[in-house]
Formats: C-alpha cells, sequence, structure tokens
C-alpha cells in the first residue's frame, strides 16, 4: 500500500501509546477541492487535521503520525470514550459534502480505504464496530460522512457493523417506540439523548442513525424498519 507524506503541524505534541488507538472515524473533507482541503488541514490557524487523507484517485496521504493525536473529532462522544481524539485515527475523504455539492465516493477512493482500514485494524487490534463516521460520535454538529458512504460495502469486509434480518415478523410495541429505538442506540453506543426524555435534538440523532444504515430514507422519523434495524443491531 503506497502512502505518501504531507505533514500538518496540527496535532497534540504529547505522544501517545498505540494501545489507545481503538476506534477509526471517517469524514468527508466538505471543501470546494483538494487543494483547499489540504491547505486548510495544514494551516496552524483552524487547528484541524487528520491521519489520512484519501483523494478521489485513491491516493493515500499521510497527514498526522498515527502516534500523534489528530484534530478531526472535536466534541464527540461514543459508549463511556469523550472527545474521541484521543482514541482514534480520523481519515478524510475528499468529497465536497452536502454544503458544496455532495458526491457519491470514487470506486478507488473507497478500495483505498478498505486497504488502509483492513492494515491499521490489524495493526491495532481495532474492533469491527470501531470504525465509525464523524456523525456518529457527534451527531449533533455534523453529517460526514452522509449517506452516500457505503457502510454496507465496508461491513463485508469486517470494518464497522450492519445488520441481519433475523426476524422479520418481531413484535414491537409502537407506542414506546421512541423508548425502545433509543435505548437501542444507547446499547449501540450513540450518545447526546435521553432515554426517556423527550428533546428537539432527537430528530439530528435519528437522521445520523438514518444516514449510516438506511441510507435511502433520511427522514428523522422513527418507523417501524428504523424501529427494527435498531433492534438487528443489537440483539
Amino acid at each position: 500500500m503506497k502512502i505518501i507524506s504531507n505533514l500538518s503541524p496540527n496535532y497534540s505534541k504529547k505522544v501517545r501509546n498505540k494501545n489507545l488507538i481503538k476506534f477509526v472515524i471517517i469524514h468527508y473533507t466538505g471543501m470546494q477541492s483538494e487543494i483547499e482541503s489540504i491547505k486548510r488541514l495544514k494551516n496552524p490557524k483552524y487547528k484541524v487535521s487528520c491521519h489520512y487523507l484519501i483523494n478521489r484517485k485513491g491516493r493515500i496521504i499521510r497527514m498526522v503520525n498515527d502516534n500523534n493525536i489528530a484534530w478531526h473529532a472535536g466534541k464527540s462522544r461514543w459508549k463511556k470514550f469523550n472527545n474521541l481524539n484521543d482514541y482514534s485515527i480520523g481519515i478524510e475523504l475528499v468529497n465536497k459534502g452536502h454544503e458544496f455539492g455532495y458526491q457519491n465516493f470514487s470506486t478507488k477512493q473507497i478500495d483505498s480505504l478498505i486497504e488502509l482500514c483492513k492494515n491499521l485494524k490489524k495493526k491495532y487490534f481495532i474492533k469491527n464496530e470501531n470504525f465509525l463516521g464523524h456523525s456518529d460520535i457527534a451527531p449533533l454538529r455534523k453529517n460526514d460522512p452522509g449517506e452516500k458512504f457505503p457502510w454496507k460495502k465496508l461491513s463485508k469486509h469486517n470494518l464497522g457493523l450492519w445488520y441481519k434480518e433475523k426476524n422479520k415478523n418481531i413484535e414491537i410495541n409502537l407506542k414506546s417506540k421512541k423508548t425502545f429505538f433509543f435505548k437501542n442506540l444507547k446499547k449501540l453506543g450513540f450518545r447526546y439523548f435521553s432515554v426517556r426524555r423527550r428533546s428537539s435534538k432527537e430528530k439530528r440523532i435519528i437522521e445520523s442513525f438514518q444516514q449510516h444504515y438506511l441510507p435511502k430514507q433520511v427522514t428523522g422519523k422513527i418507523d417501524k424498519k428504523t424501529l427494527k434495524i435498531s433492534y438487528f443491531l443489537t440483539h
């Protein structure tokens, strides 16, 4: 696997033990071009970076060494972990994103991502379920890598969770569907909500879940299919 270096100064100076690397977080750049993205990721003024950037042609660029903490996740939570920067490798995929004209990810880009992720998984003993998107760990702020990202394809390489329809006839009490759904999400690892107390934030949480697991139906509403998928992933 060929990796070229174009290093950013934007990282925490403390070197971390490789045992702390437990997650891979996938992002899109959300900027007009690859050149602009790299400029931003290297500019000390913006205080953002990533460990790897993969361009549309599948070229992998190392921007921060693995044993340094890159600034890619920001305020984030997953299960018992806060501030995922400390525990993760951040990978940016060049894509204009929702703001500038969201694109399908290129085949070469995803192939390179899969190869890189397999390498990282083996090197740091990263669990299958710990390959996540930025919107999974920061759903109220972020929606990348978005609904066009092929999570199902990655799961076929044991990179990230996907669901199996174990019992299509599962009976769910729709009167308590929100409590049931958010209990499942909490078990899965999502945070930033209360299981029993309703909030205006919950629509964005639902959308984040759907972007990952039901990408053709991002409505922010808990329908039967969304409910069942949350069950299949956690039971």
